[in-house]
């Protein structure tokens, strides 16, 4: 039975932060670079607040204790992307690819790329799991963790190729990222990637649906439910003729919306 609590509020959450949290994130990297280094120490002043939220609620088998382990889990992603996006954490090779680069040294450069904000990442993923391995709340890093497979998903379908490509909300000093995008293509690694995604969605809001109504299980699995539908719909913009930029058009300064 589906229950406001346990169903419908966690969706509505999931979504609503998601929207605000991408167009937070995105007006701050697209501000003057001058302010960098003010917004990084104070997103990691809100990811210490994060962990400290996550490591709070280990415990808790409560609808409120699973919003404080996914709100935890959002700010410490959220300096993880600002520290990225104003070109902190990236990687050694700060230039555009090679021209004639193909097939692995294309990849050897793309990874070069943003190989620091990936181990940060996956390092971070797995802090989390190990540290809530035996805790009844789990739901931080499993919301880490699935965030972490989707963007990995979308890096590794944008390198390859997609129809679809907006970068209205790439900063200008990452511009030399486009170069590592592969061709406006159709691939079936996107199909099987939308497939897969859309596949996990169900089966986590059918855990959702048989959960007891109201409880904190039927909270946990309808906020990764939406998460992964939110995913699914992340890599359909990369397939359909649709700028996912526009959605954020209200959080870019007015330089970044006229150019």
């Amino acid at each position: 039975m589906v229950s406001w609590s346990g169903h419908i509020l966690p969706i509505v959450a999931t979504i609503a932060i998601w929207f605000f949290a991408t167009g937070f994130v995105a007006w701050i990297d697209n501000r003057d670079r001058g302010t960098f280094a003010r917004s990084i120490a104070l997103a990691g002043v809100a990811a210490v607040g994060g962990l400290a939220l996550i490591l709070f609620s280990m415990h808790l088998e409560t609808i409120a204790g699973i919003y404080a382990a996914f709100a935890g889990a959002i700010l410490i992603w959220s300096w993880h992307e600002i520290s990225f996006l104003t070109g902190a954490i990236t990687g050694p090779r700060r230039t555009p690819c090679p021209p004639d680069a193909r097939g692995w040294k294309r990849f050897f450069h793309a990874t070069s790329a943003l190989i620091w904000h990936e181990v940060a990442l996956a390092s971070t993923a797995v802090g989390l799991i190990l540290t809530s391995w035996s805790a009844t709340n789990q739901a931080g890093a499993m919301v880490f963790g699935l965030m972490l497979v989707m963007r990995l998903s979308t890096k590794i379908n944008i390198f390859f190729g997609v129809p679809n490509m907006s970068t209205e909300i790439l900063p200008p000093h990452l511009a030399y990222l486009q170069s590592y995008f592969g061709p406006r293509r159709y691939t079936w690694m996107l199909a099987a990637s939308i497939a897969a995604i859309v596949a996990t969605a169900v089966w986590l809001g059918n855990v959702a649906l048989n959960a007891p109504s109201g409880s904190a299980e039927a909270a946990g699995a309808s906020l990764l439910f939406t998460l992964t539908a939110l995913g699914a719909l992340e890599h359909l913009f990369l397939a359909l003729p649709f700028r996912d930029g526009a959605l954020w058009g209200w959080a870019l300064p007015t330089r970044r919306t006229a150019n």
